[in-house]
């Protein structure tokens, strides 16, 4: 899986879903929508005057369009997302924190593994939580216990 930002428009877009028909059928190509580190605020500061969520779906409707496979969205739009495009678009999200995140983390539109899946979330990139963890390997196992649980209780 590679991404593009959707905010590269249309044509580049399609550019990269042709590319990788011709070369790596196989792969997955997403595009970014609105980094989870943006908020309202940052996102008139620099020109864009949709509310965020609906930025989120703008951008999504052009992946869906330019036939790439999804969208990177926070898990807050996930559930926007699936249900404008069903499963038409994986909706792989960062922004994944085991808890509120702390003071400083410029994440700013963050969710559990479990509430992101409850979200509509199809895949979670979880990076900090496992690098920054003393024992990255049992953070990882943890985690996966925790995606495990919610995964096999009532939904």
């Amino acid at each position: 899986m590679v991404n593009v930002h959707a905010s590269g428009g249309s044509g580049m877009m399609r550019a990269a879903d042709e590319a990788r028909r011709a070369s790596r059928p196989a792969l997955l190509v997403t595009a970014v929508t609105v980094l989870t580190s943006l908020n309202q605020a940052d996102l008139e500061e620099i020109g864009w005057t949709r509310p965020l969520p609906d930025q989120v779906l703008h951008l999504a409707g052009l992946a869906h369009s330019s036939g790439l496979d999804g969208v990177v969205c926070s898990a807050r739009e996930a559930a926007a997302v699936r249900e404008r495009f069903q499963d038409r678009l994986l909706r792989v999200t960062p922004g994944i924190r085991m808890a509120a995140p702390a003071s400083g983390d410029d994440q700013r539109r963050v969710m559990t593994p479990e509430a992101a899946l409850g979200a509509g979330s199809s895949h979670l990139v979880i990076g900090r939580p496992i690098t920054g963890a003393e024992d990255p390997a049992a953070a990882l196992l943890a985690i996966a216990r925790r995606i495990d649980q919610y995964e096999g209780g009532a939904q």
